[in-house]
């Protein structure tokens, strides 16, 4: 079943986003993630250098966060993933993730600060859960981004990415859960829009699938509706993370024909 993103309720009617943790069997019987250096084999150009950034994601347990950090580390980057519960710790580490304990709900913003200095880039791939109710799209999809763009003003930490979803508008009516998500995500995305001090670009991916990644894709400012694999959103956002060109954009992504590469590289205007 395909999810709409980001990565925090689950479908109703089709329509909604999932989230949560990884560790779930994909539609082929694989690990999530278990695509992803096919997606980046396939959708990058080769001669890559290792990085040698530090990168701190908030929602570091989330199904696409884990493939995020698995991808960044084995290019050399330093991850850091900051998860609400110290059994997920595991989990990171055998990503190659540092595992950072916050709950980003109730931390002040000194607090998710510290975490985030000396970082070069802030990644919010956070959600609020399947099955979670319309209080905590406020606590987490808004508040806690809200919160995490701060932070990362405070801490003087520029590269700033969010994973958003697609159709997520401040504006946007209706009471239904879904109605109250895609409204948060927009209004989350409102503010990091706003601040000056941040070098921001915001990823809003069509339907996710955990079928294994192409590595490519099709990243403009309007998509139109489709799936995604997270395998390549994951290389998305690896790849936009060290692209500054791409700063203050808002694009959506689905499954397409351009290598991730060559897709960053087109909107960047590379």
């Amino acid at each position: 079943m395909a999810d709409l993103a980001g990565e925090g309720t689950r479908a109703e009617g089709g329509r909604g986003a999932a989230g949560g943790p990884g560790g779930v069997v994909g539609s082929e019987g694989r690990r999530p993630g278990a695509g992803v250096a096919e997606a980046v084999r396939r959708g990058r150009s080769s001669g890559r250098t290792v990085g040698d950034m530090r990168i701190v994601i908030a929602g570091g347990h989330g199904q696409i966060a884990l493939r995020l950090e698995r991808l960044l580390a084995a290019r050399g980057d330093e991850v850091a993933g900051i998860v609400r519960k110290a059994e997920q710790a595991d989990d990171l580490r055998a990503a190659g993730a540092e595992p950072v304990v916050l709950d980003l709900e109730s931390a002040s913003v000194e607090e998710v600060a510290e975490r985030l200095r000396g970082a070069d880039a802030a990644v919010f791939a956070a959600g609020a859960g399947p099955g979670s109710g319309a209080a905590r799209k406020d606590t987490v999809d808004k508040a806690a981004a809200v919160r995490f763009a701060d932070a990362a003003v405070r801490a003087g930490v520029r590269r700033f990415l969010i994973v958003s979803s697609m159709g997520a508008d401040p504006g946007h009516r209706g009471d239904e859960i879904f109605d109250v998500y895609l409204r948060a995500k927009g209004e989350a995305d409102a503010y990091v829009s706003s601040l000056d001090a941040l070098d921001w670009t915001i990823l809003r991916p069509g339907a996710l699938t955990d079928d294994a990644g192409t590595g490519l894709v099709r990243l403009e400012a309007h998509t139109g509706r489709g799936p995604v694999p997270r395998d390549d959103v994951a290389a998305v956002l690896a790849e936009l993370v060290d692209t500054p060109a791409t700063n203050g954009l808002t694009l959506e992504l689905i499954s397409g024909s351009a290598p991730v590469s060559v897709a960053v590289k087109s909107v960047a205007g590379n």
